[in-house]
C-alpha cells in the first residue's frame, strides 16, 4: 500500500515538475519566436518592396481608429467580427472570427502598452468606435496582387488561364442515371485528392454504376480559384460551392461525406438546405466546447494553439497560428517547392 502511495506522488511530483519545465521553456521559446516574426515582419517589407514595388500590409500592423471613406469597411472592436460593407445599393454584414487581425504576441502587447501610454500624455480624441484593419481594408479594396513568393506551377495557377469563377469538382459515377449523388469535402491543407486517390479507387463497380461522387477543392485549394481579393469566410465557401456543384451538376438531394475544415462546411450546407440532405458524414470534425462567458474565437484559438512546446501537434499550431511571417517563411520553403517535395515522398514512400 505504502509503495503504491509513494508511485502516485512521485507521478505527480514527475508530472507537475514536467508541467513547470515545459512552461518555462515555452515561454523562453515563444518569446524568440515573438521576435523573429516582428523581424521578419521588416524583412519581408524590404524584399516585398523591392520586388514588387510595394510593400502589403500584415495581420499584425495595429488596426487604425478611423473610418475609411468611398466604399466603407468598418471592422467592430470587441467581439463582434463583422465586416460591414456600404454600396449605393445595400448594406452588406458579413461574421469574420476576430482572430483574423486579433493575434497578439509579447512583442505586440509590449508595444501596444508603449504607444497607449505615451498617447495618454496627449490631448487627442477619438471619433470612431470601430477599428479597422489595414489589411482587410487593401485585401477589399481589391488593391492586392498575387505574391512574389507564391508557387508558379500549373496546377496551382490553373485557375487564373481558365476564367473560370467556380471550384474544381472531380466527378465520377453515371452522369444520368445516376441515382444518388455523394458530395465530398476535404480539409484544411488538402484536396479533392484526399478522397480521389484514396477512397474513390477502392468503391465497388455497384457503388460507382449506382452513385455519382462528386469531390471537391474548395475555395483557395487544390485547382480550385485562390482569390486574392477573398476572405474565405464560411459564406463565401458555401456559395462557391451551391454554384459549382449544386447549380452546375443539378443537384437536387444528395449526401455529404466531409473531414475536418470541410465538417464546418457541411454542417452550414445542411442547415441552408435542410429539405435536400439525405445523410450527414463527418470524419473528425472540430468541436470546442466554450465555456460561458468566454469569447468563442478567442478561447478556441488558445486550445488549439497554446504557445506550448510540448506536445508536438500544438507547438505546430501555435507557430501556424501566431506567427505570420514566420509561417510564411515556411510556406516559402515549402509550399512553393512543393513539388520537389511530393517527388521525394512518392519516392520514399513508393507513392503510398
Amino acid at each position: 500500500m505504502d509503495v503504491k502511495l509513494n508511485t502516485i506522488r512521485l507521478v505527480r511530483v514527475l508530472s507537475l515538475a514536467g508541467e513547470i519545465l515545459n512552461n518555462a521553456v515555452s515561454f523562453a521559446v515563444f518569446c524568440v519566436l515573438d521576435s523573429v516574426d516582428f523581424i521578419l515582419c521588416f524583412v519581408y517589407k524590404v524584399v516585398d518592396f523591392w520586388i514588387e514595388s510595394q510593400w502589403k500590409p500584415c495581420y499584425c500592423s495595429s488596426a487604425k481608429q478611423r473610418i475609411i471613406e468611398g466604399d466603407n469597411i468598418l471592422v467592430s472592436e470587441e467581439c463582434e467580427s463583422k465586416i460591414v460593407c456600404l454600396t449605393s445599393s445595400n448594406l452588406q454584414v458579413e461574421d469574420i472570427s476576430d482572430t483574423l487581425y486579433s493575434r497578439p504576441s509579447i512583442v505586440a502587447q509590449l508595444s501596444k502598452f508603449i504607444i497607449n501610454d505615451l498617447n495618454k500624455t496627449k490631448k487627442t480624441t477619438v471619433t470612431s468606435t470601430f477599428t479597422i484593419d489595414s489589411t482587410i481594408v487593401e485585401v477589399l479594396r481589391r488593391n492586392v496582387v498575387p505574391r512574389w513568393s507564391d508557387c508558379d506551377c500549373k496546377i496551382c495557377n490553373s485557375w487564373t488561364s481558365s476564367r473560370k469563377d467556380t471550384l474544381f469538382v472531380k466527378a465520377e459515377g453515371p452522369k444520368d442515371k445516376a441515382r444518388e449523388d455523394v458530395l465530398f469535402i476535404h480539409g484544411f491543407i488538402s484536396s479533392s485528392v484526399f478522397w480521389t486517390e484514396t477512397l474513390f479507387p477502392n468503391f465497388s463497380t455497384t457503388v460507382k454504376s449506382t452513385y455519382r461522387l462528386l469531390a471537391v477543392d474548395i475555395l483557395g485549394f487544390g485547382r480550385s480559384p485562390k482569390p486574392t481579393d477573398s476572405l474565405y469566410t464560411l459564406r463565401e465557401h458555401v456559395e462557391m460551392i451551391e454554384k459549382s456543384v449544386l447549380e452546375t451538376f443539378q443537384v437536387k438531394s444528395f449526401h455529404i461525406v466531409a473531414h475536418s475544415l470541410g465538417c464546418i462546411l457541411a454542417l452550414a450546407i445542411a442547415a441552408k438546405h435542410p429539405g435536400s440532405i439525405k445523410s450527414l458524414t463527418l470524419l473528425a470534425p472540430p468541436y470546442f466546447p466554450v465555456p460561458k462567458g468566454e469569447p468563442a474565437t478567442q478561447y478556441i484559438m488558445r486550445r488549439i494553439a497554446p504557445r506550448r512546446v510540448w506536445p508536438v501537434m500544438a507547438f505546430g499550431a501555435s507557430v501556424a497560428c501566431w506567427y505570420e511571417h514566420i509561417s510564411r517563411t515556411i510556406c516559402l520553403v515549402v509550399c512553393k517547392n512543393h513539388r520537389l517535395w511530393e517527388f521525394i515522398t512518392k519516392f520514399i514512400t513508393r507513392n503510398r
